[in-house]
């Protein structure tokens, strides 16, 4: 086992941190009732003995101690609930594609939302990019189905299932608008080749591009998160770049068009990517610095890596951060 010291070497090494806080060795298995309860924090995956399972840290918390979620393994793309108490994830289990809840406590055992074997969605599979609505009722997520990539939306219950989006596009990770009632979503001609930001409306299914300048600020495609701020002013995404996948931040106008995209990272890793907002003014990320996965932070104004860094979590996949 690595120890941290180790760790944190490379990555200072690689990106010349001076602001990181030190960590004692960790515990890469973490455990079922370890750690401090989560109330606001990250989730995320770690890949270990027992496959990928999810763990838990609260800001409070000590991240060489998470909170182990699972222990099934095959568990893919966490999102946290606004109030803190649920992560939605994904379960593969051998073909079939699962939706699944399960608590924040450590102690709960996880539900099946909505399955790809359901008959409410034949031809389905391939689920992907969970997100919470902000009152924690409806999921919505993205799927493949006849050839294409699109967007379901599904209670947390599993009762009320709508399949948003039709053939002609394919749609990548999607966030919700402050009010609920519309999600912003990366969309393109061809699956991950998602060139645009589109806001679709939930009632009707209609999307509209918001985002004509992205390219402009040098992003290509966008990766694998869309994160709209917790009040509904900015979005936060990763795109592909020139020098490898980067975190951007877009403001959103009064009609949700996307203006002032600016590139926040720059040469931390060859992959900086699921950006998180932690609270209003900082980014959480993952990047690949030093040939490892850790999870940093970092001022939402930092222009093309100008604001100071900070290592939050080490050790970590597809990480995302909730609460209250």
């Amino acid at each position: 086992m690595k120890s941290l010291w180790r760790i944190l070497g490379l990555a200072v090494a690689a990106v010349g941190l001076s602001a990181c806080e030190p960590f004692d060795d960790i515990d890469l298995g973490g455990g079922a009732g370890g750690g401090t309860a989560f109330s606001r924090g990250f989730v995320f995956v770690r890949d270990g003995s027992g496959g990928r399972n999810l763990y838990a840290v609260d800001d409070a918390g000590d991240p060489n101690f998470p909170l182990q979620l699972t222990t099934q393994g095959g568990a893919y793309f966490p999102a946290v609930s606004r109030n803190g108490r649920l992560v939605a994830f994904v379960q593969r289990v051998g073909s079939t594609f699962e939706l699944r809840t399960v608590p924040t406590t450590g102690t709960g055992q996880p539900s099946t939302v909505f399955s790809s074997t359901n008959t409410n969605c034949a031809g389905c599979g391939n689920f992907r990019y969970p997100t919470f609505s902000p009152d924690g009722q409806n999921i919505v997520f993205t799927l493949d189905k006849g050839g294409y990539s699109l967007l379901a939306r599904v209670s947390t219950d599993g009762r009320v299932f709508q399949q948003l989006t039709n053939s002609g596009y394919f749609y990548g990770p999607s966030s919700f608008m402050a009010d609920g009632r519309s999600v912003i979503a990366a969309r393109g001609s061809a699956l991950n080749q998602y060139r645009d930001l589109v806001q679709v409306n939930l009632t009707t299914g209609l999307a509209n591009v918001i985002s004509p300048g992205l390219g402009n600020a040098g992003a290509q495609l966008v990766m694998s998160r869309v994160a709209v701020s917790p009040d509904g002013t900015k979005v936060a995404f990763d795109a592909s770049t020139s020098s490898g996948s980067r975190i951007f931040v877009g403001q959103l106008d009064a009609q949700s068009q996307v203006y002032d995209v600016t590139q926040v990272t720059e040469k931390l890793g060859s992959e900086d990517t699921y950006p998180s907002w932690r609270g209003l003014a900082e980014i959480a990320f993952l990047s690949d610095a030093g040939g490892n996965d850790n999870v940093y932070r970092v001022s939402a104004t930092s222009v093309r890596g100008s604001g100071a860094l900070q290592l939050v979590v080490p050790v970590a996949l597809e990480p995302a951060y909730g609460g209250p």
